[in-house]
This record gives structure tokens, sequence and C-alpha cells, in this order.
């Protein structure tokens, strides 16, 4: 993985936040929420939270007595989750999943809205996960399945790779789309040293009010801004214009629908 890969710096975390976020990752992060909320735990960590849609999720649906603590590498991304709460139950830390700053079995569950796929060695931020669960606790993430069963990304990459045919910017396929193999999935859980693992696939609709709308989030709000930007030409506005002229193409102006599929992972600890 590029070390850009991990980059969400500049207004990179508010573009996410505004227009990646209601197109992409809203209803998974519901559905990660009430899986989280099921069981009504009382010490819950988050990493890898993002601009925090999971958080504005399950902050809710905790009980007074919880405490959620949330994380994330990129201060940034950090700092746009926090500026949705004032709830004193919430805990922000700046922290890396390889190396979580927390007792061994302090939390009753981790919880990771697609940041997996950034974790540079995936067992050990799995191993990190499952040193800070109290036995019998619950480690639940989602990560992007097949890009060709996520119609927008996919539209965006197949732009890429004609807009840049000898050296196409490909951040999405690699990192985002880069773990989407069950097998891969449960053989690093079970390696990590994880119990009753469960893996299913998720289904949902992808919607956006223009094709602009994704185009801008995606060119302008990930890593893949900065992968545009090193190669110079075309300019990043030409990126955004080829991949919402495609999506056009594709799915009709006004409001645009595609597919989009998730894995959704539980495990628990020994």
């Amino acid at each position: 993985m590029s070390n850009i890969d991990s980059d969400f710096s500049g207004s990179i975390p508010e573009i996410y936040n505004s227009h990646l976020v209601p197109i992409l990752f809203e209803g998974f992060a519901e559905d990660l929420a009430e899986r989280v909320a099921r069981t009504d735990p009382r010490d819950v960590l988050e990493v890898a939270a993002g601009s925090g849609a999971v958080t504005r999720a399950l902050a809710p649906r905790l009980g007074d007595q919880s405490r959620y603590v949330v994380t994330d590498l990129n201060p940034g991304m950090l700092e746009r989750a926090r500026q949705h709460h004032e709830d004193n139950r919430l805990e922000w830390l700046e922290a890396n999943a390889m190396s979580l700053p927390f007792e061994d079995d302090s939390f009753d569950v981790v919880l990771c809205q697609f940041g997996v796929m950034f974790f540079p060695d995936r067992i050990k931020g799995f191993s990190e996960a499952r040193r800070v669960l109290r036995s019998g606790g619950r480690f639940i993430f989602n990560s992007w399945g097949p890009l060709e069963e996520n119609d927008f990304s996919h539209v965006a990459v197949e732009t890429l790779i004609k807009l840049y045919p000898e050296d196409p910017p490909l951040f999405l396929a690699r990192t985002p789309f880069g773990y989407s193999e069950k097998s891969q999935v449960q053989a690093d859980l079970a390696a990590a040293g994880f119990e009753d693992v469960q893996i299913e696939n998720m289904k949902l609709k992808s919607r956006a009010d223009t094709a602009d709308d994704f185009a801008f989030g995606q060119s302008c709000g990930s890593p893949l801004r900065l992968e545009i930007e090193a190669r110079g030409e075309p300019p990043l506005q030409e990126v955004r214009t080829a991949i919402a002229e495609a999506l056009v193409a594709r799915f009709g102006r006004g409001q645009i629908t595609g597919r989009m599929m998730a894995l959704v992972a539980q495990a628990k600890a020994p």
C-alpha cells in the first residue's frame, strides 16, 4: 500500500464527509451501529473512525453508562468526527490501530467501518483488537466487496484507466477495494486468534443527487486526489468531469442509483 493511501488531510476530510459519506457510507454505518448496540455493550472502541459516520449512528443507541472511545490515525478526520458531538460518554483519541494505547481486556466491542483495508498489517491490527477485548468480546467491521459489485467506484476506476492508460491512479482498486475475499478475511481473523468468525455479504444501493456529486467526492475527497495531482495531466477538474460524464452515460442525468456490496465480519475473542 502506498504511503499516500492513508493520507486524509487538507480539505479531504470535509469533502469526504459532505459527499462520500451520504452516498456510500451511511447505510452501512447504520447496519454496523445496530450490530454493535444489540448487546448493550459497556465499553466500546472504534478504530479508524474516519469522519464519524458510525459514531453518529451508534452513540444515540448506547446506554447512558456506556463508554465510547473513538480513534483515528488522521487528526483531520478525527476532528471532523468530533464536531458532530457534545456527549460526555465519548472520548476522542488519535491512535494507530497497529499499536492501540489501551490495556489488555479493556473493551466489550471493537468496531471498524471500512478501515481494515488501510491496515499495513491486518493480522497485527486484528491481534491488537483481540488484545484489548475482554474474553467473549466482539470485533465487528466491514470491508468493501469486489470493485465490480460497487457501480459508482467501478465506473470511476474504468474512467481513470482510460485517462491514464500507461500509469492509472489505482488507489480505489488497490486499497478500499483491495480486501474483498471472504477466505482471506476469515484466515486473517483466525491467525489473529479470533473464534466464531462470521462473514456475510451485504448489498445496498448508493444514491447521488447528481453524477458530479459522486465525481467530486471521489476525486477530491479521498487520497485518490493526491495520486491524480501527482500526475499533473490531465488536471483534477478534468478528471472530475470525466468521471461525472461516465456516470451520466451509464446511469443517466439527475439522481443516479447504483449497486454496493460489502463484507460484514463478526468474531469473538477467546
